[in-house]
């Protein structure tokens, strides 16, 4: 356990909590945490609809947006303002609010009355009543709202993360989908040329020229380049679909198109030193499960200082006797710890505690590793994409235009021709799988990371 502790004060020695939130209205300034850890990391904005006026404007600017073919940028914003599941993790700042604020509320006194009319003289009814209220309710009510406000930040941060992992989500799903449509673009010279080849392989072959196996050949080729296209089509569809939903569209708005292709790799990749100790100090999560660990100490240490008051009421009783004599005076009751002493409930919150304390540490560990991991993939991938942009695209290129010339100069026959131009289109094809790639791996590890790969990025306050 000490070993499990140390680990922990480790970890959480380097965590820096973000934005502070008011103590006054608690879901507005969760709220706008929200928004600013969000616009920080991504550069969007996020907006919170509790009306339908909100809706209807949300909706007008997704709208404005859907006019002009979507860039990355845009297809992230519309995202951020439609997403109804986004919209529903929202509203867990509305109900850990409430939380706050039941927490901080003064419980309500509890008012009893009997009445008791007697069969026999005298004829005087006995009127008995009495009002009380929990004061161990009372005096806890500034412990239990630093709890609840505790939860409300943690759950404000929670909120901020899943905001930033359906960012990722839009990233992935609109390079998959720039990479299908070139793909497609790619595979139909293919297949033209490919069917070009199976037409000339006929007649040579009606001309008794070729042989049936080099026929069959060709008409192989050519299926397979149809196939290419097939599944090029069945991802495109399925990739818009994807995307479709996460920007949370429907009926005439799903008519929308994107521009642009996939960006060139970069000549190098951003900065990689440090990326674990910035994802310690960025991620979201672990904020979030820090505050979780802190608040379940206080909310333990708030059950072992009360563990032996059960109960404690104070309150004032009354009774009108036949005589029409009336007794007032006050009450006090307290529950006597004599079976239970709360050591179940000691347990319990130790246990809990506990079990925070290995989540968070088991995250860190896991963010630590999965950063290695991406960055070791970005790099690999990187160096894979510039191979082909770099060496053998242009290597292919060139051997087409050599290839050309021999044909012109017929030294070249058709097929082989033919074969020259597939291959040259197979390596473009092989070359934007690898920049899809290593667009998809970045944005993974910019998720990774919390946001950016950027420290510039991150407000002072986490610094």
């Amino acid at each position: 356990m000490n070993v499990t502790r140390n680990r922990f004060v480790a970890i959480s020695a380097i965590i820096v909590l973000v934005v502070p939130l008011s103590r006054a209205r608690e879901k507005e300034a969760a709220t706008r945490t929200v928004q600013q850890l969000v616009h920080d990391r991504s550069g969007k904005e996020v907006r919170s609809e509790s009306d339908q006026a909100a809706r209807e404007q949300a909706l007008q600017d997704v709208r404005s947006l859907l006019r002009q073919p979507l860039t990355i940028d845009t297809a992230v914003q519309i995202a951020l303002l439609n997403n109804p599941s986004l919209q529903a993790t929202l509203e867990e700042i509305g109900l850990s609010a409430a939380e706050v604020r039941e927490a901080a509320t003064i419980p309500n006194p509890r008012f009893d009355l009997a009445i008791r009319v007697p069969d026999k003289p005298p004829s005087g009814t006995y009127i008995d009543y009495n009002t009380a209220i929990d004061f161990l309710s009372i005096i806890m009510i500034p412990l239990k709202k630093r709890v609840a406000q505790d939860r409300l930040e943690s759950v404000a941060l929670r909120v901020a993360d899943d905001t930033l992992e359906l960012v990722s989500k839009v990233k992935i799903a609109f390079y998959s989908l720039q990479a299908s449509q070139q793909l497609l673009k790619q595979f139909k010279p293919i297949v033209d040329s490919q069917a070009a080849s199976l037409d000339l392989a006929q007649r040579q072959h009606e001309a008794g020229n070729i042989s049936d196996l080099t026929l069959a050949r060709r008409q192989e080729n050519y299926s397979r380049a149809k196939l290419d296209v097939a599944t090029a089509e069945a991802e495109i569809r399925q990739n818009r679909e994807t995307l479709t939903r996460l920007l949370g569209l429907w009926g005439q708005d799903t008519d929308w198109q994107i521009s642009g292709n996939l960006p060139a790799v970069p000549v190098s990749d951003p900065v990689t030193k440090g990326l674990e100790q910035l994802a310690i100090s960025q991620r979201l999560d672990l904020q979030a499960d820090y505050l979780q660990v802190t608040s379940q100490a206080k909310d333990l240490g708030l059950t072992k200082s009360f563990r032996l008051l059960g109960a404690l009421d104070f309150g004032i009783d009354s009774e009108r006797e036949t005589d029409s004599q009336t007794r007032t005076g006050p009450t006090f009751a307290i529950e006597l710890p004599i079976f239970n002493q709360g050591q179940a409930r000691i347990a319990r919150g130790e246990a809990l505690l506990r079990q925070q304390e290995a989540k968070f540490e088991a995250l860190a560990i896991d963010v630590r590793s999965q950063i290695r991991e991406l960055r070791d993939q970005l790099v690999i991938k990187r160096q894979i994409a510039r191979s082909y942009q770099d060496e053998l695209l242009p290597n292919e290129r060139r051997i087409l235009e050599e290839s050309l010339k021999n044909y012109n100069a017929m030294q070249m026959d058709d097929f082989e021709l033919f074969a020259t131009r597939a291959e040259e289109a197979r390596t473009e094809r092989e070359y934007l799988e690898a920049v899809r790639d290593y667009w998809i791996t970045r944005a993974e590890l910019e998720r990774a990371v919390g946001g950016s790969l950027n420290p510039r990025t991150i407000v002072k306050g986490e610094k």
